[in-house]
C-alpha cells in the first residue's frame, strides 16, 4: 500500500511561564494506589472494571457535614439519601456514624429496615407511596413527607382505618432567585398551596404535622440559595405558629450540596468550584435566623444529603483495551467501563488519571467505553498521555448514583469493593455472571 501524500500533523500546545488570569491546567500525576492499596492488586483480586469505595473518606465527609451544621444549630439530623447509593456496606457505615435514612420507595424502605434502621428513624419521601406501602410503614412510625393532595386524603383515610395518628411532614416547593424551581414536588409556597394543605392537616387532627421539608434541587453551587430557602421555610413555620400555635419539631432543608465532581458546563474544576459544607451551613443559619420560636423549642435541622457524602469516596478502575486515531485528529482511547456502569459521565467531566507512571506527550483524547453505541463516551476531550493496551486508568469521585443507576447492558456489571480504615479490602457486591441473570429468568413451557 502506498503512503498517503499528506499526513495530518498532531499539535499539542505547551505553556510556559506564569499562569494567566484563567489559571492553568494542573499537571497530571498517576494514581497508583487507592487508600494505600495498589491498583494492580485490586484489579488482580477483583477484576476490571472495578468500583472501589473508601470507608475513611465516607466517614470524614459525614463528620465534616455534621460538624459544620452542629456548630450553628443545636439539633441536627443527617438522613442518608438511599437513592444515591443503597449498597448495604455503604449505608451501614453511615448509619454507624448516626445517620437516619431518607427513602423514596418501598424498596428503599425495605433496604433501610434490612440494615437495622428502625421505622421511626426513616423519612419516606417522593411521589410514589401506594396504599399498600403506607399500610405497611405507618404502624412502624415512619415519617411520611406528603407530596400532594391525593396522598393527603389517602393518609387521612388510612389514619382512621388503622386507628393511628401518623407523624407527617409537608413537602414544600418555593422560588429561589438563582436556581430553577423544582415545582414538580410538594405543595407550592407562593400560590398558597402549602398553607392550604397545612391548614387542612392542623384543623383535621387526623395527622400529626411535625415538620416542613423543602428540597431545592441538585448540585447547587450557590450557598446563597439555601439562605433564601431557609428564610422562606422559617417564614412558613412562623405563620403556622401564629395561626394554629403549631411548633414544628423539624425543618428539613433537603440535599443538593455539590460534590467535588465537575459538571460539563462548569469551567473550574470541582475542588475549586464546589462550596465547602461550612459555607452551606453558614447560609442556612443566616436564613433560619428568621425563625420566631420560643427558646427551648428550636426545631431539628434535617439534611438529606447523598452525593456530597459519598461521591468523593468512590473510584472506578478501568483497563485500556485499544487506541484509535479519530478523524478530527484526537486520540481515541477504548476502555472496559462504559456509560452502562459510569452513568454520571453523561453530565460530569470525571477526573481521570493513569494508574501507572507514564511518559510521552499528552494530547487531546476522548475515552470510549466498550458498548456498541455512539453515545458510549465516558470522558470528553481531555489532555491525556499515551496509554498502551492493558494499562489502567482511575476515574475519581464516582461514588454517587452510579451503582444505583447503572444498567445491565451488553456487559456484566462489575464488582464493588470497599477499603476499610485499617487498609483491609473486601467485596461488597459481587461481579455479575450468567447465573446472576438466569436466576431471575423463566422460560414458558411451550418454549
Amino acid at each position: 500500500m502506498s503512503r498517503p501524500l499528506y499526513d495530518r500533523p498532531i499539535l499539542a500546545r505547551h505553556q510556559t511561564g506564569l499562569m494567566n488570569k484563567f489559571s492553568r491546567v494542573a499537571s497530571m500525576q498517576p494514581q497508583t494506589h487507592v487508600d494505600g492499596v495498589p491498583v494492580q492488586t485490586l484489579i488482580e483480586a477483583y477484576g476490571s472494571p472495578l468500583f472501589v469505595f473508601s470507608e475513611k473518606t465516607i466517614v470524614a465527609r459525614y463528620r465534616e457535614l455534621r460538624d459544620a451544621f452542629a456548630r450553628r444549630f443545636s439539633k441536627v439530623r443527617v438522613a442518608w439519601s438511599y437513592k444515591t447509593n443503597y449498597l448495604d456496606a455503604i449505608c451501614r457505615v453511615l448509619h454507624r456514624e448516626g445517620a437516619w435514612a431518607e427513602v423514596v420507595s418501598e424498596f428503599e424502605w425495605e433496604k433501610a429496615r434490612h440494615n437495622g434502621v428502625p421505622g421511626e428513624r426513616i423519612h419516606l419521601n417522593g411521589p410514589l407511596k401506594t396504599e399498600a406501602t403506607l399500610r405497611r410503614v405507618l404502624p412502624e412510625g415512619t415519617l411520611i413527607h406528603i407530596d400532594n393532595f391525593d396522598e393527603l386524603a389517602l393518609l387521612e383515610r388510612l389514619a382512621d382505618e388503622l386507628h393511628l395518628t401518623p407523624k407527617v411532614a409537608l413537602r414544600v416547593n418555593l422560588a429561589v432567585e438563582s436556581i430553577p424551581a423544582w415545582s414538580r414536588f410538594g405543595f407550592n409556597l407562593e400560590s398558597g398551596q402549602a398553607m392550604t394543605a397545612a391548614n387542612r392537616i392542623l384543623t383535621g387532627k387526623r395527622l400529626d404535622l411535625v415538620g416542613l421539608h423543602c428540597h431545592l434541587g441538585t448540585f447547587i453551587l450557590d450557598p446563597a440559595s439555601y439562605r433564601e430557602q431557609a428564610s422562606k421555610l422559617a417564614g412558613l413555620a412562623n405563620e403556622l405558629r401564629r395561626a394554629h400555635g403549631a411548633i414544628m419539631s423539624f425543618l428539613d432543608i433537603g440535599g443538593g450540596f455539590a460534590s467535588r465532581s465537575k459538571l460539563k458546563a462548569q469551567y473550574l474544576p470541582g475542588e475549586q468550584a464546589s462550596p465547602s459544607f461550612d459555607r452551606y451551613a453558614a447560609a442556612c443559619a443566616e436564613g433560619m435566623a428568621a425563625l420566631d420560636y420560643p427558646a427551648g423549642s428550636e426545631p431539628t435541622i434535617v439534611l438529606e444529603s447523598g452525593r456530597a457524602l459519598v461521591d468523593d469516596s468512590g473510584t472506578l478502575l478501568s483497563t485500556v483495551i485499544a487506541n484509535k486515531r479519530m478523524p478530527d485528529g484526537q486520540r481515541g482511547l477504548v476502555v472496559d467501563a462504559g456509560v452502562n456502569v459510569l452513568f454520571t459521565s453523561f453530565w460530569y467531566d470525571h477526573d481521570v488519571v493513569p494508574a501507572q507512571p507514564f511518559g510521552g506527550i499528552s494530547e487531546p483524547t476522548v475515552m470510549y467505553g466498550p458498548l456498541c453505541m455512539n453515545i458510549d463516551v465516558v470522558r470528553d476531550t481531555i489532555q491525556f498521555p499515551p496509554m498502551r493496551a492493558g494499562d489502567q486508568v482511575v476515574f475519581r469521585n464516582v461514588g454517587a448514583y452510579n451503582v444505583t443507576q447503572w444498567m445491565q447492558f451488553i456487559t456484566y456489571r462489575p464488582a464493588v469493593v470497599i477499603i476499610g480504615a485499617d487498609g483491609r479490602h473486601g467485596i461488597i457486591r459481587k461481579r455479575e455472571q450468567l447465573e446472576t441473570l438466569l436466576a431471575s429468568e423463566e422460560v414458558p413451557s411451550w418454549l
